[in-house]
């Protein structure tokens, strides 16, 4: 099925099966292409800053080569006293990321870019979440499932992770890694300016 509102091509250039996932129960019918990036972030940027240069970045690495769609591109991070942890290295980073995280409060933000030809919009979406207080016991449990290995902050609120979380504060699909709700109407409003524009040559 495809949403009806929406009548642009659609391009995820993402390989993430959640946000493929996110797109499809919205109803967004889209095609997948990810070209390889340099993901450095330039200094003296906020976190916030930095997802939104990392999505910009993934999506007009596509959008270039397809300046009839939109393309999505979309960084999720993990900040924890202004740290951004990323994806961990080995389950003992993984241990350590988690043993940090264990009891206290975190910011999770998602940069977003959509982009048609050379035209984009970058935004961003944060929530907060807040672990129990883990035993060491239990994040070894969870470290052996592998399911932290290819995640921001060594956990993913979807899964078994979900075990791991006290409260969260915003939007929990943000978590997940697209706050979907706010992507389809950035979509919509997207489309009817991209209809305005001078086509791309």
């Amino acid at each position: 099925m495809k949403n009806r509102d929406i009548q642009s091509k659609i391009i995820l250039a993402s390989s993430s099966p959640r946000r493929r996932e996110l797109l499809s129960k919205a109803e967004i019918k889209f095609d997948i292409c990810i070209k390889s990036v340099d993901e450095t972030v330039p200094a003296g940027m906020s976190a916030a800053q930095g997802a939104e240069h990392t999505a910009a970045v993934k999506a007009m690495a596509v959008s270039f080569m397809n300046s009839d769609a939109i393309v999505i591109g979309a960084d999720t991070i993990v900040v924890l006293d202004g740290e951004i942890l990323g994806k961990p290295k080995d389950k003992d980073d993984a241990f350590a990321m988690l043993k940090r995280l264990s009891g206290r409060e975190h910011e999770v933000i998602t940069g977003v870019c959509l982009a048609c030809g050379e035209k984009y919009e970058t935004f961003h979406c944060s929530t907060r979440v807040k672990f129990y207080e883990l035993t060491d016991e239990e994040i070894r449990h969870y470290v052996a499932s592998g399911e932290p290995m290819d995640k921001a902050g060594a956990y993913g609120i979807q899964g078994k992770g979900m075990m791991l979380v006290e409260s969260i504060d915003g939007d929990y699909y943000n978590v997940v890694g697209l706050p979907i709700a706010l992507v389809v109407r950035k979509i919509k409003d997207f489309e009817k300016r991209k209809q305005i524009w001078q086509p791309t040559k």
